[in-house]
């Protein structure tokens, strides 16, 4: 087997076997209830902003655009839901993935989205991100091989579910390009972990917990994120927003100056190259 699309499709099936699930795309009605209500208990929105509707999954279905779920036999287990973007023809934007539990179907379903996407002739998929919850920001630089492009402030206004309310909704963009020789290696099962240079400098650091401020004036900038943002929301608001206003600081001013985000460390920083 060769060329991109089959091997897109292969991996995609590899990701889904490892996970012990099915994922296809889906077209009833029934269908997008049952991905409705998964979001609804992942997410617990507020009943009046639910992340997607019903009625919205079957019209982008019946659009062409991406509503799939990952199964382990007659039970959803995951969800996502993408439209086709501009540029038309080369974009298709990921609005919403999510699963109920781990073991790699959040993989396996973007795996699903990637061998979608180039079947009809798209280049690159995007979402957005919270730029300070570490187990995605992870995800979609290691894992998946992603790359930040943009930093987005309040960009989604006030938010009011269990996940984000308390907090102002920064987000990244994040650009998958489907056929970069570090993409096809992290969809084969090898994560994207740029090496990190000697000379790099502490941009943010965590220190107990906080952070602090460091130096910005190299060519490899490391800004640190909190271990786990989300029980600090809950336990230490204030320790919450001084991340979010340091981090936006530090990696929105980097990335608005044209730095760019190359990776992630174990430690839990980005890795930045303020030369581009």
């Amino acid at each position: 087997m060769s060329g991109p699309l089959p091997a897109a499709s292969a991996a995609a099936d590899a990701a889904a076997a490892r996970a012990g699930v099915t994922v296809r795309q889906l077209h009833e009605i029934e269908e997008f209830e049952s991905v409705f209500e998964l979001f609804d208990r992942i997410w617990r929105p507020d009943p009046t902003s639910p992340p997607i509707t019903t009625e919205l999954m079957r019209a982008m279905s019946h659009a062409g655009n991406y509503v799939s779920g990952a199964y382990e036999g007659d039970e959803l287990v995951g969800g996502s839901v993408g439209f086709l973007a501009a540029p038309p023809g080369v974009s298709l934007h990921s609005h919403i993935t999510g699963a109920t539990i781990g073991r790699g179907i959040g993989f396996a379903l973007k795996l699903h989205q990637r061998a979608w996407a180039l079947e009809r002739g798209l280049e690159r998929i995007t979402w957005t991100f919270d730029p300070l919850v570490s187990r995605n920001i992870y995800f979609n630089l290691v894992k998946l091989g992603a790359r930040p492009e943009e930093y987005l402030p309040r960009f989604y206004g006030a938010m009011e579910d269990s996940i984000n309310a308390g907090d102002e909704s920064d987000r990244v963009l994040a650009v998958w390009r489907l056929n970069e020789p570090h993409v096809v290696r992290a969809a084969d099962g090898s994560p994207h972990r740029p090496l990190v240079p000697a000379d790099a400098v502490a941009g943010l650091e965590n220190k107990e917990g906080r952070p602090v401020f460091g130096r910005t004036d190299g060519r490899t900038i490391l800004v640190a994120v909190p271990e786990d943002i989300e029980t600090l929301r809950r336990t230490d608001p204030g320790a919450a927003t001084a991340w979010r206003c340091a981090v936006r600081d530090v990696l929105g001013d980097l990335m608005a100056a044209g730095a760019k985000v190359i990776g992630f460390t174990r430690g839990g920083g980005y890795i930045v190259d303020r030369n581009g």
